[in-house]
């Protein structure tokens, strides 16, 4: 149930990200951590503070800010490129991906309804990227849509081998938000503007996305992945880029098509087929 609430909140991702604009992306990436180690910092409290987590391997911590900082350099990248419905189903390949590659740990093995969904997975974003017309890709649409394939190639790796990390505590994502926010904030200095969200509403966006999709979610995906069923929570993930996608044609930032829908159809049907498959 925990890994389920934070895919609820991660449909969101997209919307609160774009919402966001102006702020560049690791800007975005220094504010919202900083942000969502807020509720981890409140529970460490509660335990008796940081002092345990700072003893842990630091083989741990690298681990855990790496996955979070790269995947948010890279998603918050694409959907400043790229148009957010499309660079978000992209991204959300993740569900599919973490099903393929739970399927390399010991012990396990690729049946043929993992391959059949991963084909129609990559077909949905083969689809998205082929569809790029000549101005999206002038205007860096189109390395926007690279760039998600590799925030979904990012999360999924950290998933899965954050289950062989089943020791470590939920609690260790507080230094991790930590950590990335830090790392955010210096290279945001080194390398980029600073630009402030556009009015009440773009400060709004901020706060929910680093109290929600960057913050609590990340906790609660983290014991699912530890202590859930990580085929479960696979075949739930794979409403994650419908949801999403739903969303941003009702706050109107995204256009409903063919392409659009059938791209969110691949993906999702790839994802569950492939989980489904998994499961037997």
């Amino acid at each position: 149930m925990a890994g389920i609430a934070a895919i609820g909140l991660w449909s969101l991702l997209a919307l609160l990200t774009a919402a966001s604009a102006p702020v560049p992306p690791l800007q975005l990436s220094a504010m919202a951590f900083a942000l969502g180690a807020v509720p981890g910092l409140i529970w460490a409290a509660r335990r008796g503070g940081l002092g345990p987590l700072l003893g842990l391997d630091w083989k741990v911590h690298a681990f855990g800010t790496a996955g979070l900082f790269g995947y948010h350099f890279l998603y918050f990248s694409a959907l400043r490129l790229a148009p957010p419905a499309e660079a978000g189903l992209i991204a959300y390949l993740w569900p599919l991906l973490i099903v393929l590659f739970s399927g390399l740990l010991p012990g396990e093995r690729l049946g043929a309804g993992q391959v059949l969904g991963a084909l129609l997975g990559f077909g949905g974003a083969a689809l998205l990227i082929g569809g790029a017309d000549a101005a999206s890709r002038d205007s860096g649409a189109f390395f926007g849509y690279l760039l998600a394939l590799g925030c979904a190639l990012a999360w999924s790796t950290y998933s899965v081998l954050s289950r062989r990390m089943a020791q470590v505590p939920t609690v260790a994502v507080t230094v991790f938000c930590l950590l990335t926010a830090l790392l955010s904030a210096g290279a945001h200095l080194l390398w980029e503007e600073t630009a402030w969200p556009a009015g009440a509403w773009g400060w709004a966006a901020v706060l929910g996305l680093g109290l929600g999709p960057v913050g609590l979610a990340f906790y609660l995906w983290d014991m699912g992945m530890k202590r859930g069923d990580i085929q479960l929570l696979g075949v739930s993930a794979y409403a994650a880029p419908l949801l999403s996608t739903a969303i941003l044609i009702a706050a109107g930032l995204a256009t409903p098509g063919p392409a659009l829908f059938v791209s969110a159809v691949l993906i999702s049907a790839g994802a569950l087929i492939a989980a489904r498959g998994r499961a037997r």
